[in-house]
């Protein structure tokens, strides 16, 4: 068949300003087409997976109100894309690029199957990777500099729904698919087909419903939010009000287009500014990694790769206690603990988490990427990499090595009445205000009278915070001091 383009969605599962999806339907017909690799699903959190579940039935209802169906394969992209391809005339391939390592890589090799280059658009960031450059023709390594460029810039433009020459299933049988060549199943049976091969993926009663994670019901959150987006500044630091969008997984799935976002919030207040500023900082993130794919694994200030970890039997005990909510500091506690229970916490939450595994236990910052990656329902790579790396002190405009946090300090400053702490921890319900934040402080009788028994009810905390912090200190010393050493 003559002018057929595939619609390859990966992390862009809507069809408003999408600009893979846009370019597809501009041929004569478009097949949508989702490809289940069985090495990422198995790969993936139960929370991050339950969403991208959600996310793929809402792009198939979108799809069938079109009168129109989402092909699904389970397999290898690069033998799927290319055989599908074939099996449609040569069809041309649309997709929204990626910025991780595995996806590069992948796409380079699809498109070497192929024999001819992807279709490639950037749907999933405001600007694309190479357009917000410094004066000298690169990338800025500090973000203020960015954000200036980044917004500066006019927005892309945005681009329509495709609503003609859509295929959907009598068009799927005409293209010879079946028996003799390359079978598309729905959704259901994909489901069937991925526990077959031993990977484990949500049951359709695990998703709540089809509208939780729809490009609708996305749109009903970006449109609730902007009731508030202009007191984003003053609220946004809290835990326990809703200050912020938690937007970050529809963001990450795609089911909402970052440009559609800027351009409708824009910058007219002071909130809305610096809520389009998390944006920018998104993009920068995603830059970063696109110039440097082994942010997973590599300081972007190497210096920091000479950092002494701690490894061994009592780290690896510390690295428990830190993730399953029992290190004895509160505020990391219930973070962690929600973590776990929700795949979301608050980005405040992350960093006061993310800066007590590196500076308070002195365990390496990519252990806890890791462990936040598989968790987190939007565990974007070059956001959490990135941030990470922020905590760490080893990225590019990164918090200074010499700033750690005080969970202390900050359970009090953001959740002043314990309500958040209480939520999580209900073991510490019936603590004062005060005391609930460090009930190793607690005189015996308000322990008492709380009913908490420290070491019982409750851990005592694994580390003494202000030692721990003289120790990452003396860390990072070293590792800075044997860079100059050896200059």
């Amino acid at each position: 068949m003559d002018d057929v383009a595939i619609a390859w969605f990966r992390r862009d599962l809507r069809l408003a300003d999408n600009p893979a999806w846009a370019a597809a339907t501009a041929h004569q017909v478009a097949l949508p087409v989702a490809v289940l690799e069985p090495r990422l699903v198995r790969a993936a959190g139960p929370h991050r997976l339950l969403a991208y579940f959600g996310a793929l039935a809402g792009l198939e209802q979108s799809l069938n109100e079109l009168d129109a169906s989402l092909h699904v394969v389970v397999g290898d992209p690069i033998e799927v894309i290319s055989q599908l391809a074939v099996e449609t005339g040569g069809a041309t391939v649309a997709v929204n690029a990626d910025v991780t390592e595995y996806s590069m890589r992948r796409d380079a090799k699809v498109a070497e199957a192929l024999g001819r280059p992807l279709d490639s658009h950037w749907g999933t960031l405001v600007h694309p990777p190479g357009s917000v450059l410094t004066g000298k023709g690169t990338l800025s390594q500090v973000f203020t500099p960015f954000w200036k460029r980044w917004q500066a810039l006019p927005l892309p433009p945005a681009v329509g729904t495709g609503r003609v020459g859509v295929a959907g299933t009598v068009l799927a049988a005409d293209l010879n698919f079946g028996p003799a060549g390359l079978t598309t199943i729905s959704l259901a049976e994909a489901r069937s087909e991925l526990e077959r091969l031993g990977v484990s993926v949500p049951s359709v009663d695990d998703v709540p419903t089809t509208a939780a994670w729809s490009e609708p019901r996305a749109a009903e959150q970006l449109t609730t939010w902007l009731e508030q987006v202009d007191r984003y500044n003053e609220i946004r630091d809290g835990f326990d009000i809703a200050g912020t969008s938690e937007l970050s997984s529809a963001l990450h799935f795609g089911l909402l287009s970052p440009r559609a976002i800027a351009a409708q919030v824009a910058t007219g207040t002071a909130g809305r500014s610096a809520f389009v500023r998390q944006l920018a900082w998104r993009d920068w993130y995603s830059h970063l990694t696109y110039e440097h794919p082994d942010i997973t694994r590599r300081a972007l200030r190497p210096a920091y790769d000479r950092i002494k970890w701690r490894t061994g039997a009592p780290a690896d005990q510390d690295f428990k206690a830190w993730s399953t909510g029992r290190c004895g500091y509160p505020i990391v506690d219930a973070a962690m603990r929600q973590l776990s229970a929700t795949g979301w916490i608050h980005n405040r939450l992350r960093m006061i988490a993310a800066s007590f595994l590196v500076k308070d236990l002195l365990i390496d910052w990519r252990r806890g990427e890791q462990w936040f990656r598989r968790l987190l329902r939007d565990g974007d790579i070059a956001q959490n990499a990135g941030n990470w790396q922020w905590c760490a002190g080893t990225g590019p405009d990164a918090s200074p090595y010499f700033r750690v946090f005080s969970p202390v300090t900050q359970s009090r400053r953001y959740d002043p009445e314990g309500n958040y702490l209480r939520r999580w921890l209900p073991e510490l319900a019936r603590l004062p205000n005060r005391q609930i934040h460090a009930p190793w402080d607690a005189p015996p009788q308000v322990l008492s009278v709380a009913g908490v028994r420290l070491g019982v009810d409750y851990p005592a905390p694994v580390v003494d915070h202000a030692q721990a912090r003289q120790r990452a200190l003396d860390a990072y010393r070293c590792a800075l001091d044997t860079e100059t050493d050896s200059a």
